[in-house]
């Protein structure tokens, strides 16, 4: 088998409650998402995204994924989908660095090789576990009082993992994390998610001020050294998240005890490959994972489901449903949440099929 084809779609993606906002007042109201088809000489064509969180998130934008797969795409006309592998080497090899870039190209070849052999992905990705999973649900930053409403909000829905965007001005995360907190039932988990937004002397103060608060504290400064130094002052869980972008950095996160729990975002390693890998490795170690990407639609969230219910359930802290949070949906089969929780498609491949008459015309079309 041959790819022949690769095109790459551009769909944006409003959020239902208007925008979403985490640290240092960054804002996403639309997500600009790239749809990636993968096509081959047996007539299967396979179906990834990717969908940066902005441009100021992680080192990813969206006008850029779509340039880097312009750039890559003919360097994979003629090989073949199924050997992930070797598939990823000759990214690697065409394109220094730009994980994201490869991410969708990655997921869609994973969704050929299901095709083929008549599999889902989470049974090629190790198995399945359980009839499925529970999601987190993110608290976009307000004021603290309509955050801790928002708790209360969305355990209606059936989530029980609570992700706080903090990263503000410390006194008034502290308040945020006090008034959540409250709202708190037997079984819910919080988790403080500063998304690198404080400096470390604004971290320490806060971790100090919620000491005696049930409270999980994520990626609190921008660097990788300042979270270590956090951690080593914090007696919360902590999790690590952003500095996390590769094996080597994993390694490196659970020699020092920098974390106990990390953030396995597809996109940001890479592709499913090798956030696979990555997720094998933290089982190996015993660390406990959440299994997301950096935002997404239905075929992220359906990659997501697959990497999530492939995860031995001991390992999976939680993951996300992002096609959830927006209004516009382009592929049909694509997971869905049930009382706070997420199964992946038992179809062949990712389970999903775009609507084309929602993706439009092609903004990349190369071919062999």
């Amino acid at each position: 088998m041959k790819i022949t084809r690769i095109l790459a779609y551009r769909v944006d993606l409003p959020l239902h409650e208007g925008s979403y906002k985490w640290s240092g007042g960054k804002s996403v109201s639309v997500f600009d998402s790239t749809v990636v088809a993968v096509e081959t000489d047996a007539g299967v064509t396979g179906y990834g995204e990717v969908c940066p969180l902005g441009p100021f998130y992680l080192p990813a934008y969206a006008t850029g994924a779509r340039t880097g797969i312009a750039e890559l795409a003919p360097h994979l006309i003629g090989e073949d989908p199924t050997q992930l592998g070797k598939l990823n080497r000759r990214m690697d090899s065409g394109l220094l660095g730009h994980p994201y870039v490869k991410s969708a190209i990655d997921m869609a070849c994973w969704d050929i090789l299901g095709k083929v052999t008549g599999q889902p992905v989470c049974l090629l990705l190790g198995g399945r576990y359980g009839e499925d999973f529970g999601l987190y649900r993110a608290i976009s930053q307000e004021a603290p009082a309509a955050m801790a409403a928002r708790v209360g909000e969305y355990r209606s829905a059936g989530y029980r993992r609570f992700q706080l965007k903090v990263g503000g001005d410390p006194d008034d995360d502290i308040e945020r994390i006090r008034a959540a907190a409250a709202e708190l039932q037997p079984g819910d988990r919080l988790i403080a998610d500063a998304n690198t937004g404080w400096l470390m002397h604004d971290a320490l103060r806060v971790v100090r001020a919620v000491r005696d608060i049930d409270v999980y504290i994520e990626q609190p400064c921008r660097s990788y050294e300042e979270c270590l130094t956090v951690r080593q002052h914090c007696d919360h869980p902590f999790v690590l998240d952003e500095n996390v972008d590769s094996l080597e950095m994993l390694l490196r996160g659970h020699a020092d005890r920098a974390m106990d729990v990390v953030n396995i975002k597809i996109s940001k390693f890479g592709g499913l490959t090798k956030a696979r890998q990555a997720r094998d490795m933290c089982v190996s170690l015993g660390l406990a994972m959440t299994i997301e990407d950096s935002w997404g639609g239905d075929i992220v969230t359906a990659a997501i489901a697959h990497l999530a219910h492939s995860t031995p359930s001991e390992f999976l802290f939680t993951s996300t449903d992002f096609n959830s949070y927006v209004t516009v949906s382009f592929a049909a089969g694509a997971p869905q949440r049930k009382h706070g929780r997420l199964s992946a498609s038992l179809q062949p491949g990712l389970g999903v099929t775009p609507k084309m008459d929602v993706l439009g015309e092609p903004l990349i079309d190369v071919a062999g």
